[in-house]
């Protein structure tokens, strides 16, 4: 009786997540459709390639927002309420640095990224035209983005344990950006301002989100609306200025 209760309840959850994106989705298809129709005057070519491609993307982003909900979510929020009750700062900062790192080295759109930066750098004498090479610098990519997204973390997680306002960290941390601007090479710039874009996506977001929240909410005197929130901020400003300084160094 509970298994069908429980499934009732997951299956009710699910239907609910596919009209919202398919609500969603509306818009998007909508704008698509206008101009190709109105302003173009033509059919969308391989039209039934188009149509089952957009109820694969609705299926995929309805199952994954049914993930967050059921499983990342409050996992997240769970590891930080118990890192909390067990009063270790250390390991805390452990889990902030490991958490960032390994879902930051496991983004898709930052390993797209990588390998077209590495194409694009090995067309422009950059680096040596050989697989091998490729390979090097986009991993180097990857590692600088990760390292960088973990000491984000860390600092944002320092940030809600002892209360430091979030402005002035963050206003601090893009006049380091405009310096370094000034100090990298200007091939690595744009892919420096890139890099910060992709670390916030679909893997690291809900986590992260999750610990900052979960972890304000366990800690007396801190507000999970006021001080949950500003870790995605962070894990989008660091990562410009290590892939500048991975610039200058290679």
């Amino acid at each position: 009786m509970g298994c069908c209760r429980l499934g009732g309840l997951a299956l009710k959850i699910l239907l609910r997540n596919l009209l919202n994106n398919m609500t969603d989705l509306a818009p998007i298809v909508g704008v698509v459709g206008f101009f190709e129709v109105v302003v173009l005057q033509q059919v969308p070519q391989n039209l039934f390639g188009l149509l089952i491609g957009l109820v694969l993307v609705l299926a995929g982003l309805t199952l994954f927002i049914q993930g967050l909900e059921l499983g990342l979510f409050p996992l997240g929020e769970s590891m930080a309420h118990a890192f909390a009750r067990k009063g270790s700062v250390f390991w805390l900062i452990v889990f902030a640095f490991a958490l960032g790192f390994g879902t930051t080295v496991a983004e898709p759109a930052l390993i797209a990224i990588a390998e077209e930066a590495s194409e694009i750098a090995a067309d422009a004498n950059m680096i040596v035209d050989s697989d091998d090479a490729r390979e090097t610098y986009a991993l180097g990519l990857r590692l600088t983005v990760a390292l960088s997204v973990g000491a984000a973390i860390v600092i944002g997680v320092i940030r809600i344990i002892k209360g430091w306002p979030i402005h002035i960290m963050i206003a601090a941390g893009y006049v380091l950006v405009v310096i370094m601007t000034s100090l990298a090479p200007r091939e690595i710039i744009g892919l420096a301002y890139d890099s910060g874009g992709v670390t916030t996506s679909t893997i690291t977001v809900p986590l992260v989100t999750a610990l900052g929240v979960g972890l304000a909410s366990s800690i007396k005197g801190r507000n999970p609306m006021l001080d949950g929130f500003g870790l995605i901020a962070f894990a989008s400003l660091t990562p410009m200025i290590f892939v500048m300084l991975y610039g200058m160094l290679i």
